[in-house]
């Protein structure tokens, strides 16, 4: 169970990373207005963020 948990954080860390640490500027800003327009920074952000530390 510990290992599927860490290979999801994995691949949601992989996801986030290429989205957003991969990105230019104005790439960064669309998605975060997109995130923040349709409610789903709320979510998202505490996943992605526990995601990159389980995965690290």
């Amino acid at each position: 169970m510990a290992g599927l948990l860490q290979r999801t954080a994995a691949g949601i860390d992989s996801l986030s990373r290429s989205v957003w640490d991969d990105s230019s500027t104005l790439e960064k800003a669309i998605v975060a207005v997109a995130l923040i327009a349709t409610g789903l920074v709320i979510p998202v952000l505490p996943i992605v963020v526990l995601a990159r530390y389980i995965a690290n």
